[in-house]
Order: C-alpha cells, then sequence, then structure tokens
C-alpha cells in the first residue's frame, strides 16, 4: 500500500470537485472499470502529492496537462515530481489536455495498453 500524506485529503476532494473539463472528459472514459475491468481513481493522494488518476492493479498514473505544464519551473517540477513516482514503481503517463479533446481515442489506446 502506498503511502500519502492525511494533509493533502482535504484538498484532493476539493480538486474532485472542480475537476477541469479535459478531467472531466477521460473521468467518463475510466470510470466504472471500462477499460479490461481496472479500476481507476481521480485526484488520489501518493506520498505528498496529488495524481489525476491512479490505477493501483496497473501500477499506473495518469496525469492531464494544461498549457502551463509546459513552461519552465512547473515542467521540472513535473519532472522531479514522475521521477519520485517511478522510484516507487509506478509508471507515469502524461497527455495534453488539448490531446484529451482531439483524440481521445488515441489517448485510450495508450493507457490501454499499459494495462
Amino acid at each position: 500500500m502506498l503511502n500519502y500524506d492525511k494533509q493533502l485529503k482535504v484538498f484532493s476532494q476539493q480538486l474532485r470537485k472542480n475537476m477541469t473539463d479535459a478531467e472531466k472528459y477521460l473521468w467518463s472514459r475510466l470510470r466504472g472499470k471500462q477499460l479490461k475491468g481496472y479500476q481507476f481513481y481521480r485526484q488520489k493522494s501518493i506520498g505528498r502529492y496529488i495524481v489525476d488518476f491512479y490505477c493501483p492493479k496497473a501500477g499506473l498514473v495518469i496525469e492531464l496537462d494544461g498549457g502551463q505544464h509546459y513552461e519552465g519551473t512547473v515542467k521540472e517540477k513535473d519532472r522531479v515530481r514522475d521521477d519520485v513516482l517511478k522510484r516507487t514503481e509506478l509508471r507515469v503517463l502524461r497527455f495534453s489536455d488539448r490531446e484529451v479533446f482531439e483524440n481521445i481515442d488515441a489517448v485510450m489506446e495508450k493507457i490501454w495498453s499499459y494495462l
């Protein structure tokens, strides 16, 4: 079982209530064990981070990135975060919000290949 920072619980609940449009769209395709019967969780606390989507059975984290994730300090923070998650033997997939809206089928195929 992965550890998590209990102080993040309230924040992760708020994030679940205020998902971005891209997160809502992807969640509609992940929820309810639609992919090979795998359970996904949204806005899940792992360690000192909150990940957008998490599938424990596959050890898979999915992150959706808006435009701010492609700029200097945020991009570096994401890289460090991904490295920390990978050290806990999790695989991290990143997609842009744009990819989700413009080519959801390709996004779903990529996720499917990791399950």
